[in-house]
């Protein structure tokens, strides 16, 4: 399968597991905390759902040649509408975005596919690239309300896979510059299982996560592929299997990814 195909296809696989998580909640569980700092689950909700409604914006605006980026104040406006409602009808406007969303995308043809450049919140992108960006933001907030319900909530293997194959870009894009700065230069060691992966998280004038079988280390991170893709996420839990050895310490490693 495509990688785009494949990432939309795990998107309406989140969508639905979302859906399941707070469609029977009340107004008042909705606004339980979610593992985003200072964030309620209803909060999370008109995250995604307003992002949802933002992204199918720049889509259609990609598909008609526009390459117009989303402006402050169409953020803002949107925005201006979805915090006033009370949690559950934020709930219903995330569902109705989210769905609105995968229908566009599922409506578009191979071709279409290929040729569409969207104005993404960064920057012009096609499509694979646009389907890694909202696929990893579904997937990471969806942990941040399952694990606000749940505390040993899992993302998903199959996500976890499609999150690690970008996981040098986000990396790059998150890091906190002067926490690099600190610690710069050496090259820490990632030592993952299920499944087994060697890389290298380098740092240097800039940061990387590549593959890198073999080369020498002045640190070793360890632990799940899971749990080690949510650290650089921002999102390690003291409970996590993720261990740090010699030149940086979690702590270290935490202050690195603040999250996003």
């Amino acid at each position: 399968m495509d990688t785009g195909d494949a990432r939309l296809a795990a998107m309406h696989v989140v969508s639905r597991r979302l859906d399941a998580v707070v469609g029977g909640l009340t107004g008042e569980q909705l606004l339980r905390p979610s593992f985003a700092a200072g964030w309620s689950i209803a909060q999370v909700l008109v995250h995604l759902g307003a992002g949802a409604e933002l992204c199918t914006g720049a889509v259609r605006r990609g598909l008609a040649g526009d390459t117009a980026g989303v402006s402050r104040e169409e953020i803002a406006e949107v925005h201006e509408r979805w915090i006033p409602l009370r949690p559950a009808a934020q709930r219903d406007a995330w569902r109705e975005a989210e769905t609105g969303l995968l229908r566009l995308l599922d409506s578009l043809d191979p071709g279409l596919r290929a040729r569409v450049t969207v104005p993404y919140f960064t920057g012009p992108v096609d499509f694979t690239a646009f389907t890694g960006y909202w696929l990893s933001e579904q997937s990471v907030h969806t942990w941040d309300v399952e694990v606000g319900l749940d505390p040993a909530a899992t993302v998903p293997a199959p996500e976890v896979a499609l999150l690690w194959d970008r996981i040098d870009m986000v990396a790059s894009r998150s890091r906190d510059a002067d926490t690099l700065v600190r610690l710069r230069p050496r090259q820490i060691g990632m030592e993952l299982t299920d499944p087994v992966r060697t890389l290298c998280l380098t740092l240097a004038a800039e940061l990387h996560i590549l593959p890198c079988e073999g080369a020498e280390s002045s640190g070793t991170v360890s632990g799940p592929a899971e749990a080690v893709l949510r650290l650089v996420y921002g999102r390690n839990r003291p409970r996590d299997a993720v261990t740090a050895r010699g030149a940086v310490t979690l702590d270290d490693l935490r202050a690195l990814f603040p999250g996003f």
